[in-house]
């Protein structure tokens, strides 16, 4: 039903653009100019019966854009060739029609593709997350153009097609799922951030990406770490062991199951050994944190000249500071980072007999699985430190009981970014969200 209708739509569209050449004007014909006009309105207010089963209306505008730009290459092609046919038929004399006659069927194939294009490219603007921002844009000033519509547009089409189903199965899977509270741990979430990052509550904002309403919807209790961006983890552990102390004593919860990306799985660490928690938590799962350091951070401090060290670290801290920090310390945090000093912090650092602790890990498997500037990061971490996910080296990762080290199916690889949903993209062969869901759900059925 779905390609019948398609094969309707492009029909209807293709007849609408050119029908002043395939039915001549009369008294009777007018009806059917009529009856193709009205129909070309309907596909272009309902292009996709698929849409019907989209339970967001952002999802139906994903489905019904990318039907409608798929409308729109195929039957302005359809058109093209019925205007070429039909020109060479008038000149060799075939067919005899007056210029005023072809000039208008020029203007109204032009017309009708303009509906159903930007119909199709507005809806897709304003409603696919998927579609990279090249893409929209080039959409914006030039997809309408030929040949760039057949490079530009099949791309999005197949993008946002992908992203409506994807996100709809996701609804539908927590709808299923919803009474299970699969996520309702024994004791609350607290999800602490890395460096140079601050908790934000809004959901475009927030440093978890889509990750923290998953599990929300999916029946957690969610907090967030609040500690500084940029400081040592000394500090930031003695912040975070006062956010839990202040959790604990608001909720009566007793103890908090931690999640920490990168640094914070140090900060955390510090926090449980240092600062009077070790009896507020339950388990501590690390994300990708360099528990041993980054070598290449090691060297770069030692290459680097004092003066650029400086000039760095003021405008750092500079924008850290208006973003909330208090008293930022961009030298602070990164030399903390250093293999050196984790071997130091490791000694005196031990864990806890009380806390259940786990790590997971994840790698690139080639530059261009990384957003900017990870790519380019890459390089140099694996020059000292081997395999990485753009910042830290496998042999960073693993601490405590457990330890998983995801492996990628699909070409690109799992970045540091990728683990905390930063750049809200759906990646083949990896769901993030669900990635977090099961490990939440992993921590409820061990009874934590």
């Amino acid at each position: 039903m779905k390609r019948v209708y398609r094969v309707f739509c492009i029909v209807v569209a293709a007849i609408a653009s050119t029908i002043s050449m395939l039915i001549p004007r009369g008294e009777f014909n007018w009806l059917l100019y009529i009856i193709f006009y009205c129909l070309f309105g309907v596909i272009n207010v309902i292009p996709s019966i698929e849409a019907g089963k989209m339970r967001t209306s952002k999802l139906k505008g994903c489905i019904n854009g990318a039907e409608l730009l798929r409308i729109n290459l195929i039957s302005t092609l359809i058109a093209t060739v019925i205007w070429i046919v039909f020109f060479f038929l008038h000149v060799i004399g075939s067919y005899h029609d007056g210029v005023a006659t072809w000039g208008i069927s020029t203007i109204v194939i032009f017309l009708t593709s303009m509906v159903t294009y930007w119909n199709g490219v507005i809806r897709l603007i304003t409603c696919s997350s998927q579609v990279g921002i090249v893409s929209k844009t080039a959409s914006y000033f030039w997809g309408w153009i030929f040949p760039v519509n057949f490079i530009v547009l099949p791309g999005m089409i197949k993008n946002a097609e992908k992203e409506a189903y994807f996100e709809n199965n996701k609804i539908l899977l927590n709808e299923q799922r919803r009474m299970m509270q699969i996520c309702h741990t024994r004791y609350p979430l607290l999800m602490v951030h890395g460096v140079f990052f601050r908790d934000f509550k809004p959901s475009f904002l927030n440093y978890w990406g889509r990750i923290s309403d998953e599990l929300i919807q999916n029946g957690a209790t969610v907090y967030f770490g609040n500690q500084q961006s940029a400081a040592s983890v000394e500090r930031c552990g003695a912040e975070l062991a006062e956010r839990i102390k202040q959790i604990v004593a608001e909720t009566g919860c007793q103890k908090v199951n931690i999640i920490a990306h990168s640094k914070g799985g140090l900060d955390s660490r510090a926090a449980i050994a240092r600062y009077g928690v070790e009896d507020m938590v339950a388990s501590l799962t690390t994300i990708n944190t360099p528990h041993r350091g980054c070598e290449f951070a090691d060297y770069l401090l030692s290459k680097i000249g004092q003066g650029v060290k400086d000039k760095v670290a003021a405008a750092y801290n500079a924008t850290l500071s208006r973003l909330g920090d208090p008293d930022p310390n961009f030298i602070e945090a990164v030399t903390d980072l250093t293999h050196e000093n984790c071997e130091r912090f490791n000694n005196i650092t031990p864990d806890s007999s009380k806390v259940f602790y786990q790590s997971i890990g994840t790698y690139m498997s080639r530059p261009s699985g990384g957003k900017f500037p990870l790519n380019f990061s890459y390089h140099l971490v694996k020059y000292f430190d081997g395999r990485n996910d753009g910042l830290v080296g496998e042999k960073s990762f693993p601490w405590g009981q457990r330890f998983n080290m995801l492996s990628p199916t699909g070409p690109r690889g799992i970045s540091h970014g990728d683990m905390i949903d930063l750049n809200r993209e759906n990646i083949d062969g990896f769901d993030v969200r669900e990635f977090y869901v099961q490990l939440v759900s992993d921590l409820k059925n061990m009874g934590y």
